[in-house]
């Protein structure tokens, strides 16, 4: 088996893993448990808590103590067993705690994938840039993958879904150990503060006006990253309440529809290079912030009949939307950090962005939502939740535009995509 391959396993199993229920969560949460909306938006808050600590713990086990790989494995096992327990959770309080466990888990296992990937490939003498975007891609593959797999089986509210995901990652974790070793990497004569450690002192950066203002506004965006992960299929779903749309193909396969949203991440990412080029860094992540106001507000309007357009079309900007400002971002990190701070700048990008932006919208929406767009009979007014998103979003597009500025350096996109 060839070492590309053996690396296409394990990105397409690590999001299989998440894939399986992370979209049709919602559907278990709301329909199968009847719990609400308040708690619904303090689950989804335990990825960002876990993302804010744990990869960085477990960066310094992998750099200092224990081959990456095995770490990686353990990690997955743990996760399966964790998973495994959902079903057996009673009490939305109590689902808090075993997902917080669950995710402290599964989310250093991302930047892990990637810390093996790229020492397997330097080590096998490949091209990291050329040779590992298309072993990543497989990684949304799997996601979708598993999106179909729970939709397809009938099984988009059931417990089932859990269990799809534990056996996954019990494979994933066993399999693990046999892949390319990745031994601990340390330099053992580079002192480092426990603060540099956890990178922590990339906070400096925010003594930079406008690097403080990036950093504010990635977090403002991070917290619409994950809205429609959290509502959209649910939205759909509940479209059977209406007798119009009762048998409707949206209903009966909205996790299928819902993926749509990840084939198009697959395809604007060949685009990004052309956009950086052409238009640049901070009109890239304009059209990405504009691209959410399309997202919700064709949801607003949107239904499974003379609206489906709309929903389609709402799955096709989701590309754009996510990943033109994660890829631009980081891209305006690497450009205006110092070399030394570089590494780190990239870590806080990604805190503001999926720690506190997840945290904050996630708990935020949940909140809003129960307060302000419950209906009498007990529904959802899911329109104007759109809007409001929508809303949102293009309040934080428009001060970007006005307050945020940076020049286009042709130059420094074209050192950077080489």
């Amino acid at each position: 088996m060839s070492l590309k391959f053996r690396l296409i396993i394990m990105n397409f199993l690590q999001f299989y893993v998440w894939g399986s229920w992370l979209i049709t969560l919602a559907n278990y949460w709301f329909g199968t448990k009847g719990w609400g909306a308040a708690d619904f938006g303090a689950v989804f808050l335990t990825m960002g808590i876990a993302s804010m600590f744990m990869p960085t713990i477990t960066g310094i086990i992998a750099d200092k103590w224990m081959n990456a790989e095995k770490l990686y494995g353990i990690l997955h096992i743990l996760g399966a067993a964790t998973v495994f327990c959902f079903p057996l959770v009673q009490t939305p309080g109590t689902f808090f705690w075993v997902m917080l466990l669950a995710m402290t888990f599964y989310m250093p296992t991302i930047a892990l994938t990637n810390t093996i990937g790229y020492n397997a490939l330097k080590n096998g003498g490949y091209d990291v840039i050329k040779d590992f975007p298309p072993i990543r891609v497989w990684g949304t593959i799997g996601f979708i993958a598993a999106m179909w797999v729970t939709n397809l089986t009938g099984n988009k509210s059931s417990e089932m879904m859990f269990y799809f995901s534990s056996i996954a990652a019990i494979i994933l974790g066993v399999y693990s150990f046999t892949l390319p070793k990745c031994p601990p990497q340390a330099k053992v004569d580079e002192k480092k503060s426990f603060l540099q450690m956890l990178g922590l002192d990339a906070f400096k950066l925010f003594a930079n006006y406008k690097m403080a203002l990036f950093f504010i506004f990635s977090m403002l965006l991070g917290a619409s990253l994950q809205l429609t992960n959290m509502y959209g299929d649910v939205f759909l779903d509940e479209f059977k309440n209406f007798p119009e749309y009762a048998n409707s193909f949206v209903i009966r396969y909205s996790t299928i529809i819902m993926s749509i949203s990840q084939i198009s991440e697959t395809l604007f990412i060949l685009t990004i290079p052309f956009f950086l080029k052409r238009f640049g860094i901070k009109n890239v992540m304009l059209l990405s912030m504009f691209a959410w106001v399309l997202r919700f507000g064709l949801f607003g309007f949107g239904d499974p009949a003379g609206g489906l357009w709309m929903i389609i079309l709402s799955m096709v900007v989701y590309g754009m939307a996510f990943d033109f400002f994660n890829i631009s971002g980081s891209l305006f990190v690497e450009t205006q950090c110092p070399p030394s701070m570089r590494a780190s700048g990239q870590g806080l990008f990604m805190l503001m962005t999926n720690g506190l932006g997840t945290m904050v919208g996630a708990l935020g929406s949940g909140i809003i939502i129960e307060k302000f767009f419950m209906l009498d009979n007990g529904n959802r007014n899911w329109p104007d939740i759109w809007f409001a998103f929508a809303g949102y979003s293009l309040v934080v597009a428009i001060l970007f535009a006005i307050l945020f500025k940076h020049k286009h350096d042709p130059k420094a996109v074209e050192n950077f995509s080489h």
